[in-house]
């Protein structure tokens, strides 16, 4: 399964850069057209995007099947989310808004097989994403070869970051500027940041680093997915938005 992951892959090699973009529209067609492109990495948007759960399955298989990784963007840090993305076969999930690092354990639970974790087996989707692997070997091997994917972007999780990247299990810790820049009073409205956000968002890739994790970015153009690359991002999007 960790090979057929291609983003994980690109995370644990050399300087574990990757590349991606965010798919907001439904569609298969649409979701193999963006993994075609080259990129590591395809986010299924179900958080902003107008995808509802049946065209999340659907483009988690288009993309997984043109050999990029399907991650997909929860709602909420829900438990029977995480489920239904990573049981239609998401070689990863990215969480929004979470605040501390308790929050942080309850994704990692969520998404992990017992011992480690309390999510339920049963679904007969995943194991086409990774290779076709087999029932069995996909419950062994899912909880070291997918992607837990935590967005720090409260004035309360930029205040507890430190303790969130030390929480075992999360793998990246992803920068989600606007709403970040929006909690703690510094809006971005001309693509512009303001110096105290610029401050949050180094703060965040230190406690990665810092941490063994990696650290990933929204980005709105190549520019600045270089920019953000160059000071030691790993998950950069140089595409703003297909669809």
């Amino acid at each position: 399964m960790q090979a057929a992951n291609r983003l994980q892959k690109a995370l644990r090699t050399g300087s574990g850069l990757s590349f991606g973009a965010w798919q907001m529209l439904p569609g298969a067609n649409h979701a193999r057209t963006v993994a075609r492109s080259g990129l590591d990495w395809i986010c299924v948007d179900t958080e902003h995007g107008n995808i509802d759960d049946a065209a999340m399955h659907e483009a988690v298989a288009a993309i997984a099947g043109c050999g990029a990784s399907p991650i997909v963007r929860v709602i909420s840090n829900e438990g029977w989310m995480v489920k239904r993305a990573l049981d239609a076969g998401a070689h990863g999930i990215v969480v929004p808004l979470l605040r501390t690092a308790d929050d942080a354990r309850q994704i990692v639970t969520s998404a992990k097989f017992p011992p480690k974790g309390t999510r339920g087996f049963g679904s007969p989707f995943p194991m086409g994403a990774f290779g076709n692997e087999s029932s069995a070997e996909y419950l062994q091997q899912a909880n070291d070869s997918l992607l837990t994917i935590i967005q720090i972007e409260t004035k309360e999780a930029l205040a507890n970051v430190d303790a969130i990247a030390k929480v075992p299990g999360v793998d990246v810790l992803f920068v989600g500027p606007f709403d970040l820049g929006n909690n703690i009073g510094h809006p971005i409205l001309d693509g512009t940041m303001h110096d105290e956000l610029k401050t949050g968002v180094s703060k965040i890739l230190k406690a990665s680093v810092d941490n063994g994790k990696k650290a990933g970015i929204y980005c709105t153009s190549g520019e600045q997915s270089k920019m953000y690359a160059d000071q030691g991002f790993h998950m950069v999007s140089p595409i703003q938005n297909y669809g």
